[in-house]
């Protein structure tokens, strides 16, 4: 998987909500920034060792810029608190992408759910798909309005197709209301992972392809396997031996195979790579159940394999 490299100036620094900064990212010469899609996201390139993924929540049409919503998780691994702390105007940064694993695909009818910073890839879906005559509409929750980015401007713009539900003043998503059953509609939800067990439980029963979700942290069992795998690499020709307990992309890192990566928690779709043979054991966030059904190709960051071998397109 190859991705676009640039570094970009911030042009523009914006508080957006409690604790909530947005960055305006620009070309030091002026120049375009990489296209991009709704639902897309780039990696910041903060340090040695601090690469974090953020969505992309501007205008797609806007060529001049790319902007990020960055929230200031305290608890978190540093790299909001690096965005907020030492990314002021005129800083510089390198941006790895956009690259898109939460794409939006065509339909008459939609429902967005969004929980706190989850708004981020979700405004742009709702600008395409008001843009595209779309029926749709947004349901929006956050703890309090104050921490709730974009909210205002959503609301002042689309009106009544946007509910809004601060948690402080309505309580906890009621989500047997708030979805119902959208009969034909396709559901995009993203946000804290409470939200999206909770979505994905109320829409089990719904037909594959109907809900799409993008996570910000890994699936719970996410992880390592138990049992030896040999990795056989189609373009290389080489054999690599994953014990127990190693990712597959930790063991083509010890022997000596580069593979672009980013988030090793399997989330952010880099390290997605071809399946030639053999069956993946899917532990990722990201792919669809039809993509896994299909198991074309897995995130080697994560994902095992439920057969002894693997042959890869590496």
């Amino acid at each position: 998987m190859t991705a676009t490299e640039t570094t970009l100036v911030v042009a523009g620094r914006e508080a957006v909500a409690t604790g909530v900064v947005v960055l305006t990212l620009r070309r030091p010469d002026g120049g375009e920034v990489p296209g991009w899609t709704p639902g897309a996201h780039v990696d910041l390139d903060l340090g040695p060792g601090l690469v974090r993924q953020y969505s992309l929540c501007g205008d797609p049409a806007d060529r001049t810029a790319l902007q990020v919503a960055v929230h200031l998780a305290p608890q978190g691994r540093g790299g909001s608190r690096h965005v907020h702390e030492r990314l002021p105007p005129g800083a510089t940064v390198r941006v790895v992408g956009p690259r898109n694993a939460f794409r939006l695909v065509e339909a008459d009818r939609y429902l967005f759910v969004a929980g706190g910073i989850g708004i981020t890839p979700i405004r742009p879906m709702v600008a395409a798909a008001d843009a595209a005559g779309a029926d749709w509409r947004l349901v929006y929750g956050g703890r309090s309005r104050s921490s709730m980015a974009f909210a205002a401007d959503l609301r002042q713009a689309y009106g009544e197709r946007v509910r809004l539900c601060p948690q402080d003043e309505t309580g906890l998503l009621d989500l047997d209301t708030l979805i119902g059953d959208p009969a034909d509609a396709v559901v995009y939800c993203c946000g804290p992972e409470g939200l999206i067990d909770a979505v994905q439980q109320r829409c089990r029963t719904w037909p594959p392809g109907r809900l799409h979700v993008e996570r910000f942290a890994p699936a719970a069992g996410a992880g390592t396997g138990e049992h030896a795998v040999e990795v056989d690499l189609a373009l290389s020709g080489r054999t690599v031996h994953v014990p127990p307990g190693t990712s597959i992309l930790a063991a083509l890192e010890q022997a000596g195979t580069q593979v672009l990566s980013s988030c090793r928690e399997g989330t952010c779709g880099t390290c997605e790579t071809t399946v030639l043979d053999g069956t993946p054991e899917h532990r990722d966030s990201l792919l669809t159940e039809a993509e896994r059904a299909a198991g074309d190709t897995m995130l080697i960051c994560v994902s095992r394999a439920r057969t002894r071998r693997l042959v890869l397109e590496l």
